[in-house]
């Protein structure tokens, strides 16, 4: 067996972030009364918060803002589009939407699955993610995806974040990893795939939306339950 340890991401190849923010933005956007604010209806509201969000996290990745500016900023701007120039709203939205987003439940197809397969066939599981500490914990233990994996490491405890060579470094320290050991496996061509094949290690990207990827990954698939004809 080539591959002792597995690496996963875990929002946008695990969890789905993208249906449990609408369903938390959705609660969100009632419990302020978003509407009698003049914000519009509830689509225009969420797809201008997620131009926001990509943003400041492609800003964030880059080293160019704190976890803190990411976390309150995106609920400034998306305000600031209606014409509301309120620091304390968006930062009580913040708090309120961190709250709840990580009780949601829902992820990918096969995602149990593919763990229970992998978790029989004695390989080690891991978890490198961008995300917040807590909130990824919260996120883990509300889908009860946290009994699978032995080691989390997210861009808080390893002090970087990635596509950067030192969180993937870190992760395969913490597991005891040869690079040729361990493979990643993501959504995004750049944080994941680029990022672990810079480190020495292969890489699945996981094309859940048929995107091009230039960063010629050691495998791809379009769903998790494809991870049985490579492990």
């Amino acid at each position: 067996m080539k591959y002792k340890h597995i690496f996963f991401d875990l929002d946008h190849t695990l969890w789905d972030f993208d249906a449990n923010a609408e369903e938390s933005l959705t609660e969100l956007y009632g419990y302020f009364r978003l509407e009698s604010m003049a914000i519009g209806s509830f689509s225009q509201f969420y797809q201008i918060y997620l131009n926001h969000n990509k943003l400041l996290w492609s800003r964030y990745e880059k080293g160019y803002i704190s976890v803190e500016e990411l976390k309150w900023r995106r609920m400034w701007r998306t305000l600031l589009d209606f014409k509301i120039a309120d620091e304390k709203l968006a930062k009580d939205m913040s708090e309120y939407f961190l709250q709840l987003l990580p009780t949601k439940k829902k992820v990918f197809d096969y995602t149990y699955e593919i763990l229970e397969y992998l978790t029989d066939k004695n390989y080690s599981l891991h978890l490198i993610t961008n995300g917040f500490e807590k909130t990824q914990r919260l996120k883990l233990n509300s889908s009860d995806l946290l009994k699978y994996f032995t080691h989390i490491v997210t861009s808080e405890c390893s002090n970087s974040v990635k596509p950067k060579k030192e969180i993937f470094e870190f992760a395969l320290n913490k597991a005891k990893c040869k690079n040729e050991e361990g493979i990643m496996i993501g959504d995004n061509p750049e944080a994941d795939i680029f990022g672990a094949l810079n480190a020495g290690m292969d890489a699945v990207f996981v094309n859940y939306t048929n995107e091009k990827c230039d960063t010629f990954p050691t495998y791809t698939i379009k769903n998790l339950k494809e991870l049985e004809t490579i492990l």
